[in-house]
């Protein structure tokens, strides 16, 4: 067996204990890991939240939610629902994740991922140590390693998933201006038009009346009035 798969066989042996260790915690335990300083970082990871191993069958997955649901559930644990509520939602999370395909195959990616990096970095820490003994020769610094830099690719995932929802609001925003800008133009041109057209009619109107009233007293349209004429009387 290589150093790397002795290093492996070693990292999932003590990831395997600590899930066991960790399968009897307390509710209160589950609600204080889900809670814990960074838990927004660390919650990206999925198997982390349910505490499961990457290589897990769908079916204890799914057992696990079950288990982990049950434990966070907020209507049992009501003297610290908040936080209850809010590890409930970070299993639920995890689990919808994992149990859609796409998304559960990006998330083997990202850990296979983390762990082709550790080798990386191991291998080039050996070289400059010059058959030292260097820190991921201790298992459990090797899987805190792996673990660490898996969590960062996952917040590396979630900062471009931010990034582009941000960009599409953004153009989303835009174009919904830019269309009430266009209504507003073309209801402002319609509006306008209609003004100009009734008004227009209007003034031919006024002019109509005007110049009819002028042609009924007599009147040009210069303003000239004709004298009456008048029958002469002759004087007695």
């Amino acid at each position: 067996m290589s150093d790397k798969e002795r290093l492996f066989s070693e990292f999932y042996s003590e990831v395997k204990i600590i899930e066991q260790r960790d399968s009897t915690l307390t509710p209160k335990q589950q609600i204080d890991r889900l809670n814990r300083p960074g838990c927004t970082y660390f919650n990206l990871n999925p198997f982390d939240v349910l505490q499961v191993d990457p290589e897990a069958k769908m079916s204890d997955i799914k057992s696990r939610y079950r288990q982990m649901s049950l434990l966070v559930h907020p209507d049992k644990n009501q003297d610290d629902a908040e936080r209850a509520q809010k590890a409930f939602d970070a299993v639920t999370k995890a689990y919808k994740t994992l149990e859609n395909n796409e998304s559960y195959r990006k998330c083997l990616e990202v850990v296979q991922e983390a762990k082709d990096r550790v080798i990386q970095m191991v291998s080039e820490k050996r070289i400059k140590a010059k058959g030292q003994t260097i820190d991921e020769d201790d298992p459990a610094k090797y899987r805190h390693a792996v673990y660490v830099q898996t969590c960062k690719l996952f917040a590396d995932l979630e900062r471009l998933r931010v990034d582009e929802e941000t960009k599409q609001q953004n153009e989303r925003k835009r174009k919904a201006e830019e269309e009430e800008m266009h209504r507003f133009r073309v209801q402002y041109d319609r509006e306008w038009r209609d003004n100009y057209e009734e008004s227009r009619k209007d003034r031919v109107r006024s002019w109509r009346n005007f110049t009819a009233k002028k042609a009924k007293k007599g009147e040009s349209l210069g303003g000239f009035k004709p004298p009456k004429t008048r029958m002469e009387q002759r004087p007695n």
